[in-house]
């Protein structure tokens, strides 16, 4: 059976009816040429997915009728937070791209003393579109948070004492995969002139641990790609159920 083509209906669902607008409405009718019937799947953003028959095809909304809740869970068995000093332009986009498929449930825009992107400079309507899309090719049914700009300082400060704390750096001891069994991982990943010492100490007296990601400058999507991966990687997905 070829797969259905998923869709994020942002509208509540209501009485078993599902109706989707704007970007979904317009990609269901006109590129995917739905028709009465054809059955999809339904994503909330909230960890919900749905199989749904199309039932009405209007001029600015289709409506669907709900088959079944599909029970799966495609999400890591940790919480993992990456905070970031954003790089520039659509480098921006293929962060967030990533940071989805990999699991990664928050990204926190970083403000640090090198930064050269101004973080609240982030379209934060275009990241999310980036979000949904990236969510609906990769099968996740909860959506990456994207939260507002922090100074790292106070970054450092919010992560809990028992989380997996790690922050990318040079000086630090290389990384390894795997984390143990701590249920929340935090990263940070500095801006392309790295942290600053006084930023770093103020990392390890927080509790954090510096890491290195090897001998090769990385750009800072690299860095957050190889990061999350390595606390991503040791069979953290929960199987579909």
């Amino acid at each position: 059976m070829p797969m259905r083509p998923r869709f994020y209906v942002e509208s509540p669902i209501d009485a078993g009816l599902a109706t989707l607008r704007g970007a979904e409405s317009h990609h269901l009718q006109h590129v995917m040429r739905a028709q009465i019937g054809d059955e999809v799947i339904l994503l909330d953003g909230t960890g919900r997915e749905y199989l749904a028959q199309v039932a009405h095809l209007g001029r600015s909304d289709v409506r669907l009728t709900i088959v079944r809740e599909e029970p799966v869970d495609r999400e890591l068995s940790l919480r993992l937070c990456v905070g970031v000093a954003f790089p520039k332009g659509e480098r921006q986009r293929w962060l967030v791209e990533k940071m989805v498929e990999l699991g990664v449930a928050r990204i926190v825009p970083l403000h640090t003393s090198r930064s050269v992107t101004d973080p609240h400079r982030h379209s934060p309507a275009k990241l999310q579109r980036t979000v949904i899309e990236a969510s609906k090719q990769c099968g996740r049914n909860r959506l990456l948070e994207i939260a507002d700009t922090m100074d790292v300082s106070e970054y450092l400060q919010s992560a809990p004492p028992d989380a997996v704390r790690w922050l990318a750096d040079p000086s630090g001891t290389p990384a390894l995969s795997g984390t143990g069994t701590e249920t929340a991982a935090y990263l940070a990943v500095g801006p392309e002139g790295g942290f600053t010492p006084a930023e770093l100490a103020g990392a390890e007296s927080a509790g954090w641990r510096i890491v290195s990601l090897g001998a090769r400058t990385l750009r800072i999507e690299t860095a957050c790609l190889v990061l999350a991966a390595l606390v991503a990687a040791p069979g953290r997905t929960e199987q579909s159920r």
